[in-house]
């Protein structure tokens, strides 16, 4: 995926007309996105990290989210929060505005003005999905003190980010991982579809696309100008896809004018952003790459493996996730995550390489 996004990019700088400015900033792009994630995992092959080292650091991680949350909340109800910009920010290259430290306002959400921060992040979803994926990391905690307290700095950061994709990637993930210790689980579709047809009936003869449109409609109606801003910029990129639909534009070439900002096509959905960037080849690399991720949990999974359980969990939470933020803009915030992935890939070859020693072993 990473040598697709790099040779499409190239293509589309050189087509358009080589920008230093732009060349760089693809280069950036490259090496907090899909290189860091390739590192990420490649890490504990190299170098053994052990599961268990990354669930403590994590764990006290989120500590720091609750202690810093708990600050911003105070500041905000105390009338004291503001935002600035640090003064590295004048010099620094890019925009001034990505280095700006945003503190916790209200936000209405369903109509009701909450609190809202993206903590030290540039924006709140991010921090809504790092909320979700240290949870279910935390769970693997064998502190009980500290998984709580965990779990508690996840949930907050989870909730007080009001991200609707993390509040219903959250119980999908723990819902798999129940599936998995149940033999129900093989029988999974059998039961969907039987749940299907009894909420139908219940609700009044309901057709499908009717009963999937109702919780749609809850889930815009919670923010609806950010839901329609999405779908906005969402549709426009599309658009621009279909002009150039097997390699994409490689770079980002145009925006979409709406009221009086211009949002960057690609800005929001992950998938439609590879689409537009990277056309058909490079949609089809990023699916083989989530697919065979999953499938290589997924077995040991089935087995009874409890980290795989969670790992297969949670890396189906970040592929709905993905609908909503670019991959390639948010992977540098959970890099821990990724290496928690690895670590677990690397400890099942461990596993089978002493399994297989000790089958090849003949005592003399």
């Amino acid at each position: 995926m990473g040598i697709v996004m790099l040779w499409t990019a190239f293509t589309g700088l050189s087509e358009q007309g080589w920008d230093i400015s732009k060349a760089i900033a693809t280069v950036v792009t490259f090496l907090k996105g899909y290189f860091l994630i390739f590192a990420c995992f490649l890490l504990p092959m190299w170098n053994r990290v052990r599961v268990a080292v990354i669930t403590r650091a994590v764990v006290w991680m989120t500590s720091g989210y609750l202690i810093s949350l708990t600050v911003q909340i105070t500041l905000l109800f105390l009338g004291l929060s503001r935002a600035f910009s640090p003064p590295w920010a004048r010099f620094m290259p890019g925009n001034p505005l990505s280095f700006r430290v945003n503190a916790a306002t209200f936000q209405p959400f369903f109509g009701i003005p909450l609190p809202r921060t993206p903590l030290y992040m540039p924006d709140p979803p991010i921090l809504g999905i790092c909320g979700l994926l240290c949870f279910l990391i935390c769970l693997g905690e064998p502190n009980h003190r500290l998984r709580q307290l965990g779990m508690a700095g996840s949930l907050s950061a989870l909730i007080i980010s009001q991200s609707r994709l993390g509040w219903i990637c959250l119980p999908i993930a723990l819902l798999i991982i129940a599936l998995f210790r149940s033999p129900i689980a093989r029988q999974g579709a059998i039961w969907v579809s039987a749940l299907i047809s009894l909420l139908c009936t219940l609700l009044g003869g309901l057709t499908l696309s009717e009963l999937l449109n109702k919780p749609l409609t809850v889930f815009t109606n919670a923010r609806p100008a950010s839901s329609t801003d999405r779908e906005f910029v969402v549709r426009k990129t599309l658009e621009a896809w279909q002009e150039s639909p097997w390699l994409g534009w490689g770079v980002a070439h145009d925006s979409a004018k709406w009221h009086t900002f211009e949002i960057t096509l690609g800005s929001f959905s992950s998938y439609a952003g590879v689409l537009y960037l990277h056309g058909i080849l490079g949609f089809v690399c990023l699916i083989t790459a989530i697919g065979s991720t999953l499938w290589h949990f997924l077995l040991p999974a089935l087995r009874g493996n409890l980290l795989c359980k969670k790992a297969f969990a949670s890396v189906v939470a970040l592929s709905l996730f993905m609908e909503g933020i670019p991959l390639s803009w948010m992977a540098v915030y959970f890099w821990y995550f990724l290496i928690w992935l690895g670590a677990i890939i690397s400890q099942q070859k461990q596993e089978k390489n002493s399994m297989k020693k000790l089958e090849n072993f003949s005592p003399i």
